[in-house]
Order: C-alpha cells, then sequence, then structure tokens
C-alpha cells in the first residue's frame, strides 16, 4: 500500500472538521454518479449543500470487508485515545505496527481519518463523532443486494 495519501485542500479539512457524522452506505455506481450529479447542479443553483459527508461501496462485501470488527475498534482507539502517532496508535490496539500503519493508511485514503503531520510523526485523527451506515435493500441497488449478509 502506498504511503502517501492524497492532501486535502485546507478548505476540504475545516469542512470535515466542521462536519460530526459519517455516512457510511452502498450504491451502485451509476446512483452514486447521479448524486454527484444533483450535489454539482444544486452547488451552481446555491452556495452550498447541506449534507453530511457520505463514504460509499459499491457492494455490501467491499463494504464489510472494509469496515471490520478490527478497523471499528481501531477508529474507535484513536477517537477516544488521541494517539500522537501511528506507533502510539498500535500500542494503544496492541497489534502490529505494519499491519496498523497499513490500515491507518487506507482508512486516509478513504477519508475516514486524517493525518497531521508533525516532523518525522503522523497523527492519526478521526474527524467525526459517529458513524452512521446506510444499508438500502431496494431493488434499485443493482448487485448490492444479493450481497447482503
Amino acid at each position: 500500500m502506498n504511503d502517501s495519501t492524497p492532501p486535502l485542500h485546507p478548505m476540504e479539512r475545516e469542512q470535515l472538521r466542521a462536519a460530526s457524522i459519517l455516512v457510511v452506505t452502498v450504491k451502485s455506481s451509476d446512483e452514486f454518479q447521479d448524486d454527484v450529479t444533483d450535489g454539482i447542479v444544486s452547488l451552481e443553483q446555491s452556495d452550498s449543500v447541506d449534507s453530511a459527508p457520505t463514504l460509499s461501496f459499491t457492494s455490501y462485501d467491499d463494504l464489510m470487508a472494509t469496515l471490520t470488527p478490527r478497523v471499528l475498534e481501531l477508529i474507535a482507539a484513536i477517537r477516544q485515545e488521541e494517539p500522537s502517532s501511528i506507533n502510539e496508535t498500535a500500542r494503544t490496539v496492541d497489534r502490529d505496527i505494519k499491519n496498523v500503519h497499513e490500515e491507518l493508511n487506507r482508512l486516509a485514503q478513504l477519508g475516514i481519518i486524517l493525518f497531521e503531520e508533525n516532523g518525522q510523526s503522523k497523527r492519526p485523527v478521526v474527524w467525526f463523532d459517529e458513524l452512521v451506515i446506510n444499508l438500502p435493500f431496494d431493488s434499485e441497488a443493482g448487485d448490492t443486494a444479493a450481497a447482503a449478509p
């Protein structure tokens, strides 16, 4: 896994920090594209879009493979303990640093955590207070319903 995550624009960081909820959902690629198009239209018609930051997966399997109990435990530990580095995070959850480092990079690429850099140290930050998982079970969800647990 790549060590570098795309840097967020300072405005994006501030918008995330202002949000207290991350919504996680399952949507087909077409639904996601429609939502993005609708958001662009809304922005063109007004100055803002009032919706919580949302992370969309294309299948239940992808969601479940990403947000495992172990990952949710890691996210909760970062939120509650506020470790000052990746090493401290690994000690906090009593796990191998290499595995924690890889998992944190994946979570950062998804926007679930942010890294604050302080010299050589990277501090993981969970920017939300609540994670809401929205699981649609309608026929419009395409192949996602077939993969439901």
